[in-house]
């Protein structure tokens, strides 16, 4: 009668190490350290589950100089005001990649139609969720990732500080691109 060991967390350790051994004996000694058996250079993954759920206060400051708000009536526009208290908004992770926008003195989440016109709403609703990408020249641009298929980024004001409909610009658009600017 021979003796059984059980299977602890030893055990379990020596099964995963012979098992990585065999596979990198099978594997091209002359293919470089960073590709896969394809031989095209492989991309490590990236894991941003540590973002999810973070909340900013930032002002978005719109290339065309104001600082995108939204009034008590949910009315979004711009502002030269670097300190009007409707321009400091909460950016909330929803998920991976994914935001909504609150403004914190008001109370008025970021939202756009299906038209692609934006605008306040008081409650949080699929309307409320934007995609967050951020571009080469360091600005961010926001979709909408309810209706992103068929309407253009967020745009912000324009020289007059209204907020156009989102059909109206294309993505290279100035308005289109936000700096999120610490709120202090």
């Amino acid at each position: 009668m021979g003796r059984q060991v059980a299977a602890g967390p030893v055990s379990l350790w020596l099964c995963l190490a012979l098992s990585l051994l065999t596979g990198s004996a099978h594997r091209d000694p002359a293919a470089p350290s960073g590709s896969n058996p394809s031989g095209a250079p492989s991309r490590r993954p990236r894991s941003y589950n540590h973002l999810e759920g973070d909340v900013r206060w930032r002002r978005l400051y719109v290339s065309t100089h104001f600082f995108l708000c939204i009034d008590s009536s949910g009315k979004v526009q711009g502002t030269r005001w670097k300190e009007s208290p409707n321009s400091i908004l909460e950016i909330r992770s929803v998920r991976v990649g994914v935001v909504a926008i609150k403004s914190v003195h008001t109370g008025f989440y970021l939202a756009m139609n299906k038209k692609g016109k934006v605008y306040g709403s008081k409650e949080y609703n699929p309307n409320c969720k934007f995609k967050e990408h951020i571009e080469e020249n360091g600005y961010n641009t926001y979709a909408s990732l309810r209706w992103r298929p068929g309407t253009a980024p967020c745009p912000g004001p324009h020289q007059q500080g209204q907020a156009p409909a989102g059909g109206q610009d294309t993505a290279p658009a100035l308005s289109t691109h936000f700096l999120p600017l610490l709120a202090s």
